[in-house]
């Protein structure tokens, strides 16, 4: 079976470890984990691994984030990867810093990324998979916040809270979306 994961994020230095990039920073920690490496590829860096018998393509559009549809539909449509088995890991203003939730389906709640997704794939029946980064941010200043780097403090905590999403795209993969849900949502 095969299953595409995509991290969310913007290409380029300066985005490289902001919170609006989570999606990229976990894909990286599992292609560093697995020892694979991405490579430039059409419209994503990607790579891919294999995980009890499951093929994982990960990518990570190079699209930037409000055009990130563009690459998992290309993607999806070129490894003919069906809806149910694409996972899109984004970052999530509404929930606390590093609580993880995974969803089957859903609105956007605004995040541009899975806008652009919805809008290129027609539909909000694909998995999500949250991670919170947090709100500490004041009125008119969340564009900053989303692309500003994680505090150290918040970067130590996050290695175990990117283990446990590794940990959930292998369920995703194995288990299936219930039972990940059931077995890890915060």
């Amino acid at each position: 079976m095969k299953y595409l994961i995509v991290g969310l994020g913007n290409p380029g230095e300066e985005y490289e470890l902001t919170r609006h990039n989570i999606g990229f920073l976990i894909l990286d920690r599992l292609a560093d984990v697995e020892k694979v490496k991405f490579t430039t590829q059409r419209l994503a860096d990607k790579t891919e691994i294999k995980f009890k018998g499951r093929q994982l393509h990960l990518i990570k559009p190079n699209t930037f984030m409000n055009l990130s549809g563009k690459a998992v539909n290309y993607w999806m449509n070129e490894l003919k990867i069906p809806m149910e088995n694409i996972l899109i890991l984004v970052d999530d203003l509404a929930l606390p810093f590093g609580n993880l939730r995974l969803r089957g389906n859903g609105s956007s709640a605004g995040h541009n990324g899975l806008t652009n997704i919805e809008e290129t794939l027609v539909s909000q029946q694909y998995a999500r998979l949250r991670f919170g980064i947090g709100n500490n941010f004041s009125k008119g200043q969340q564009v900053d916040f989303v692309l500003s780097r994680f505090s150290d403090e918040e970067f130590k905590a996050l290695v175990p809270q990117m283990d446990k999403a590794i940990a959930m795209i292998q369920s995703f993969c194995t288990a299936g979306l219930g039972r990940t849900m059931s077995g890890f949502n915060d």
